[in-house]
Order: C-alpha cells, then structure tokens, then sequence
C-alpha cells in the first residue's frame, strides 16, 4: 500500500496557506425525550451538588469511553424533556425547553435559577446524541455527540484513526433526515471534506470505513495458510516422536 493511499487531505496546496470558505453547522434544538447535562455553578455549594447529581451519575455512565472505545452501555441519567418538552428542576419546577438551542436553553433556565440563587451559571448539554463508527477504524463503538461542532475528522480522531487497512477515498456515512435515510460517500484524501455538508456530525450519524482490497487479499492468504501450517506442525510433532522414541 502506497503512502498516496493514506495520506489526508492531498489535494492542499503544501506550498502556500489556504483559505477555505466557512460552512456553519446545524444547530440541534431540543426535542421530546432528548436528555440534557444542565450544569449549574453558584457561591450556594449545596444547591449546587442537589442540581448537579444528575449529571455527575450521566457524565460518569455516559459521557467516558467504556473499554471498546464507545461510550458506556448504562442509562444516561441527567434531565429528561418529557413528552411536553419541559424538564423539572430543584427549586425552579417545570421550564419549557422544547425547540430551543442549548444556549437559548442555558439562558432561560439561568434566568429561572437566578430567582433562587445569586449569580448562576448554567451550562447546558446533550447526553443522548450519538454517533458510531464501525469497521476499519481502531477503537469502534458508539461515541458522546455532546455539541453540534465535532466534525469527521475529530470523530475518526476519537475512534483512533483508521487502520492501515481502511479504505480512505470511500468512507460511508449514514444519516437520518425528516424526509428520510442519507447515504454518502466520502473521500478523505482530498480537501472538499471541509466544504462538504457532512464535515460536522448530526446525532445519529453511524459512520462506516470499508477494508481494502489489501485487507481482503492479505485474509485470504492467512485462511489458505492455516491449514498448510497445520499439517506442517503435525507432521513436525509427528516425526518427533518417532525419532525420540
């Protein structure tokens, strides 16, 4: 396999610095059943640990890699938007987040908070957006989408880049839409990835790096050696025995 094969992003000029067009990503608004991190600081540390133990117990089961490289298998925790899309909060009650960004999410609840306590901050986050990644990459699994700014490469960046093995000029990407399943195919090697509306990841992606050719050929080989090495060692312990008899 030649380096032309698995270098990123070839088709930069390595002669001169290039300034390429910003593309902005696609803000997620909170929906029903989404389960929020909703963090909030204050001079008040008791209050502080009573709104907060629900994200300490979703951070430490959800937000971590597990040992496959994903997150962890359990229930996130955190605050769950119910089917009216509000969420209930020590000393404030029910405030109505469906529809909102993170940040108009974290404004209006600090604006609630701030009835109770003096001068919160309050930092608002996904727990259940996800992403996958599978095949020939090094750590595949399910990973924490926690903002709408984690982009392909810094998913792949996450799952410990592909293998040698991967195929880097036809990367699956899969992703569900209001008016149905996506499927693209993307090529790494060249720099149209950082124009491409696929650059920055929604919730749900499952991202898909198909072996090469390389990989095929090389298993092929081992699966028609296994058996000639069999006999081989057999016939070795075979002859052994006779001899030190």
């Amino acid at each position: 396999m030649s380096s032309k094969q698995i270098i990123y992003f070839q088709s930069l000029d390595s002669t001169q610095t290039v300034l390429l067009p910003p593309i902005k990503p696609v803000v997620a608004r909170i929906e029903p059943n989404d389960i929020l991190a909703i963090t909030v600081g204050s001079f008040n540390q008791e209050s502080n640990e009573i709104l907060n133990f629900a994200n300490v117990n979703a951070l430490t089961t959800t937000s971590f890699p597990n040992t496959q490289g994903g997150v962890g298998r359990g229930q996130p925790l955190g605050y769950l938007v119910d089917s009216s899309g509000h969420v209930e909060i020590p000393f404030v009650g029910q405030v109505k987040v469906i529809g909102l960004t993170l940040d108009q999410a974290g404004t209006l609840i600090r604006t609630e908070v701030s009835k109770s306590l003096k001068a919160p901050a309050v930092n608002v986050r996904f727990l259940n957006h996800k992403f996958s990644l599978l095949g020939e990459v090094n750590r595949p699994g399910t990973y924490n989408l926690l903002n709408d700014f984690t982009t392909l490469p810094e998913a792949l960046a996450m799952s410990g880049d592909l293998t040698i093995y991967g195929q880097r000029t036809n990367v699956m990407l899969i992703r569900e839409t209001e008016n149905g399943r996506i499927l693209t195919r993307i090529n790494l090697l060249n720099r149209d990835l950082f124009g491409s509306p696929y650059y920055y990841l929604h919730n749900g992606d499952v991202i898909y790096v198909e072996p090469s050719k390389a990989k095929a050929t090389f298993t092929d080989r081992s699966v028609q050696l296994v058996p000639v090495i069999t006999s081989i060692t057999t016939t070795v312990i075979v002859l052994l025995n006779l001899l030190l008899r």
